[in-house]
């Protein structure tokens, strides 16, 4: 009687732990389709490797529903093959999850010295007056959402020649009356003083560990649900050898 108790107790903690893990799965598809829009807009200046961690995040997502579907499955009909089954891929999600938690910790820490490179070595590649150029439309936008210029500070534009020691409009925020283009030097008063590694950085360096800190915390929650599992299984088989 206790057994059967126990087995029911289990099951139906079971059952509700996969309502929970769908919403898990829900949170992470979001999470990992979000960011890695954040970061497209970005991807001028980002490796492959910053898109890494939001990619398994969403293949995470949308592996979970299908393995919901054998822990429902298995809990409900009590069946040894699907809950197994159900165990081991859940084990398998939380190794993932944990692997993607990680790395993006790793890419976190990694940030400031990545963009540091790769901030120093398109500036050069900034037309001014040409806004349909690559480089030059992700620099003013940057410039402009994050209010920021250059890499360190404003002085770092002094070395592209193509501005001849001035500086992109996109460095300056609005400027109180002036009239048609206006411009932006160091003497204007809406220069912004911080450095976009400064500024893009922390962006970039908020979403990485908004990604970790989730991928960890669902894989430890998710732990609740191999345990579930394993002692049901264990329950079914104990149930199959005493019929």
């Amino acid at each position: 009687m206790t057994l059967a108790w126990t087995s029911s107790c289990i099951k139906y903690l079971l059952f509700v732990f996969n309502l929970l893990f769908v919403i898990t799965g829900i949170i992470i598809l979001s999470l990992g389709v979000s960011i890695k829009a954040y970061f497209t807009n970005y991807d001028f200046f980002l490796d492959d490797k910053y898109f890494s961690t939001p990619n398994l995040l969403i293949a995470i997502g949308t592996i979970i529903f299908l393995v919901a579907f054998f822990g429902c499955c298995g809990a409900i009909k009590e069946s040894f093959c699907m809950t197994i089954t159900f165990s081991v891929l859940l084990i398998l999600i939380f190794v993932l999850e944990f692997a993607a938690g990680i790395s993006g910790y790793v890419l976190r820490n990694q940030t400031a010295d990545f963009l540091v490179g790769k901030l120093n070595s398109t500036m050069y590649q900034y037309e001014p007056n040409k806004t349909d150029a690559n480089a030059s439309r992700v620099w003013d936008g940057i410039q402009t959402e994050f209010k920021c210029c250059g890499v360190h500070n404003y002085t770092d534009w002094y070395g592209v020649k193509q501005l001849q020691e001035m500086l992109p409009l996109s460095c300056c925020g609005p400027q109180w009356g002036s009239v048609g283009t206006g411009s932006c030097n160091a003497n204007t008063n809406t220069l912004y003083q911080k450095g976009c590694v400064e500024g893009f950085g922390e962006f970039v360096e908020d979403n990485a560990f908004t990604l970790a800190s989730a991928a960890l915390v669902l894989a430890f929650i998710q732990l609740l649900g191999i345990i579930f599992a394993c002692h049901l299984s264990k329950q079914i088989k104990k149930n199959y050898e005493t019929v």
